[in-house]
């Protein structure tokens, strides 16, 4: 600063009032954060965002940069989804999206995967926490998804792996979707036949259980 007020005093008179009249606007623009200049959600999910079974541009995360555009939104969505990716999958592969993109929004949806595999919730409750924690260190929002497994992997676990979501939203100050899956109760009507992952019709009600929540921070 010290050194452009030199500059600004050696000028002709002409072009220091020019350069006085531009110097507010360039000051507040540089003291605006990295992020905000990004418009970018980047979503690290697994085959429930990845369009598992379903025609390209159907999945949620398709619908969802469909409304965005709707509310003339600049925002653009990047899909970093992949069937069959853990927690540990996407803490490994979040820095290099971070860079790549500089995202304004992150999107966490994983988590699923660890709980059908069995694996240690501690583990999984430690990739979620890292991934968290990388994204907050770009200055990028974090929305967290929230997840259930069936019952027949034990009440306690069940419990337990339903829970670490809203306990990690609330240790790291993050938003929450309580369960992507919510109002999909009859199986039939909204699951392919593996029932497992949501058919073309349950898609927009996955969306709107993120939207809930995302709306916030678009705002």
């Amino acid at each position: 600063m010290k050194k452009i007020k030199r500059m600004i005093v050696k000028m002709p008179y002409q072009i220091m009032q020019l350069v006085l009249s531009i110097l507010p606007a360039f000051m507040i623009l540089s003291a605006q954060p990295a992020y905000s200049a990004s418009k970018s959600i980047v979503v690290l999910g697994d085959s429930l965002s990845a369009e598992y079974g379903l025609p390209r541009g159907k999945g949620w995360v398709s619908l969802m940069q469909a409304r965005l555009k709707a509310e003339n939104s600049a925002i653009a969505v990047i899909n970093a989804s992949i069937s069959g990716e853990t927690t540990a999958g996407g803490k490994t592969r979040l820095p290099a999206l971070l860079q790549q993109h500089q995202p304004a929004i992150v999107i966490i949806e994983l988590g699923g995967n660890d709980g059908l595999r069995g694996l240690s919730l501690a583990a999984t409750q430690a990739n979620l926490r890292d991934m968290i924690r990388l994204a907050q260190g770009v200055d990028a929002q974090v929305v967290l998804i929230g997840m259930q497994i069936p019952p027949n992997y034990g009440p306690d676990y069940s419990k337990r792996f339903a829970a670490m979501f809203k306990g990690l939203s609330k240790e790291k100050g993050v938003r929450l979707v309580p369960f992507l899956l919510d109002g999909l109760d009859d199986t039939e009507k909204f699951f392919q036949p593996d029932r497992i992952h949501p058919n073309q019709g349950a898609q927009m009600q996955m969306l709107d259980n993120v939207w809930k929540t995302l709306k916030h921070l678009i705002k």
